[in-house]
């Protein structure tokens, strides 16, 4: 698998191509009931479980934020697209659960990593920003959201709502990180309109003490006109976009 550029009008570019003008007019029309500007939600392609190809085709129609929840996965796919498309300037972003142990892995490839979720997990990644800026891999610090638990279910990760404060203090002193904002995922089952709203009270909060945590990423593929109307910053959208099923990466 090649991470060539794509062919305009090809089968696949095409198929893309359609699923992204549906995807952004959803937003637009999710904007517009608002009361909110398009310009202020930002679309996440999550290109996890897709080719290297894939994610080209998304960069190439300018969807540049990419997004990659296995750093097994993610790692080889931005290096084979960095070293074959330079001309891409695209932003890596891990928002899967994140072991300690793959940190300084992470660091060498994420722009940002929107699943923060634990103060140890948190000076795992200043030490291996820290690390990786010693060895030339890296020159900025790497942003970071905190993931809220919205349903208190630890198999699916997040910071309790009551350890935001404390988990924030943390990253805001590490000299490697920049706290940007939060991001949850709603509850299995149910309408996600109470979760989003407790998730932008959350944020609120968090900015009366750090103003510029000013990210509120939440909502997917299947409801993220729920998001945008209690004020998400940030859809991450992979389904929608690439379809129910990728292929393994190679």
């Amino acid at each position: 698998m090649t991470a060539g550029r794509t062919e305009p009008g090809s089968g696949r570019s095409a198929e893309v191509a359609a699923n992204l003008a549906e995807v952004r007019a959803r937003i637009e029309a999710a904007c517009a009931a608002a009361g909110r500007d398009p310009a202020g939600v930002r679309l996440l392609g999550v290109s996890k479980t897709w080719p290297a190809s894939d994610a080209v085709a998304l960069a190439e129609l300018g969807v540049l934020d990419l997004a990659e929840n296995r750093e097994q996965e993610a790692g080889p796919k931005a290096a084979l697209i960095g070293a074959e498309r330079p001309d891409l300037a695209i932003r890596w972003h891990m928002v899967g659960q994140l072991q300690r142990n793959k940190a300084r892995a992470v660091a060498r490839w994420a722009h940002e990593v929107q699943s923060v979720d634990s103060v140890r997990l948190a000076e795992a990644l200043h030490r291996a920003v820290g690390n990786a800026q010693d060895a030339g891999e890296r020159a900025d610090p790497l942003d970071v959201l905190i993931q809220v638990s919205l349903d208190d279910d630890p198999a699916r990760g997040g910071c309790p709502v009551d350890g935001i404060g404390e988990l924030a203090e943390v990253i805001t002193r590490s000299s490697g990180l920049r706290l940007r904002g939060i991001m949850a995922v709603a509850p299995l089952g149910g309408r996600p309109e109470a979760a989003f709203a407790r998730l932008a009270s959350a944020g609120e909060r968090l900015r009366e003490t750090y103003p510029t945590a000013s990210e509120l990423s939440c909502g997917m593929s299947n409801d993220l006109e729920a998001a945008i109307e209690y004020g998400s910053t940030c859809v991450r959208v992979g389904t929608a976009l690439l379809g129910r099923r990728g292929l393994a990466f190679r």
